[in-house]
């Protein structure tokens, strides 16, 4: 993997490939940039894709304290490596982070994000509340597998698949990783959509949910 600097000097591991328009992959939580290998390997036939590891996962380095805007700085550098006319494409948390991206001015030809994880509406401004503060506790206890089965069960794994998963080498990759849902939870605020920072993107944008997904 390639890497380059973030403005606070935080490396950012990224990997490229493919020919055609740049094209930058954002992944969700408790991912690296080889969940998102199959997908970039679909798309390099047409675009050359960037997939990257987000600050604090994988072969990306950790720098400090992290912040919504910190992250923006690592996106903004992956797309300053893809070169001009770079689009984006977000997933889940991965979404929130490239919408906030460019609502903080970063230009991008087109913009594409599916399933952002905002909860708008009363209950689902609870349950985030809920789910942010049982998560602080538990990152702030250290109970970095008690994260991890917060994420799944937010999320709607199963217990059976969360304990089975339990008995993978994966397990031991996602306690590693789990640090950075307070990155992801950061990202998406109290749950609600930011609607007027929103308003401050100007690019073409695509906004997709998933089939099973409640109309919004």
């Amino acid at each position: 993997m390639d890497r380059i600097l973030s403005a606070d000097g935080t490396p950012i591991a990224y990997r490229r490939q493919g020919d055609g328009p740049p094209l930058v992959l954002v992944g969700g939580a408790l991912s690296t940039s080889a969940a998102d290998a199959p997908l970039a390997a679909l798309l390099a036939p047409r675009f050359t894709v960037l997939t990257y590891d987000r600050r604090g996962r994988g072969a990306s380095g950790d720098v400090g304290r992290c912040s919504v805007a910190r992250e923006v700085e690592d996106l903004a550098a992956v797309v300053g490596a893809a070169g001009p006319g770079a689009s984006v494409f977000g997933m889940s948390s991965g979404g929130a982070l490239a919408l906030e991206a460019v609502a903080a001015g970063l230009s991008v030809e087109l913009l594409a994000v599916y399933e952002p994880p905002y909860t708008p509406g009363a209950s689902g401004l609870l349950f985030k509340a809920r789910c942010t503060a049982r998560l602080h506790r538990l990152l702030d206890a250290g109970d970095r597998s008690g994260a991890v089965e917060l994420f799944l069960a937010m999320t709607g794994v199963a217990d059976e698949t969360a304990a089975r998963l339990r008995g993978t080498p994966r397990w031991a990759e996602l306690e590693a990783m789990a640090h950075t849902l307070a990155y992801d939870d950061a990202l998406l605020g109290d749950g609600s959509v930011p609607v007027e920072r929103f308003a401050a993107v100007a690019a073409r944008t695509l906004v997709v949910c998933g089939g099973f997904s409640t109309a919004p």
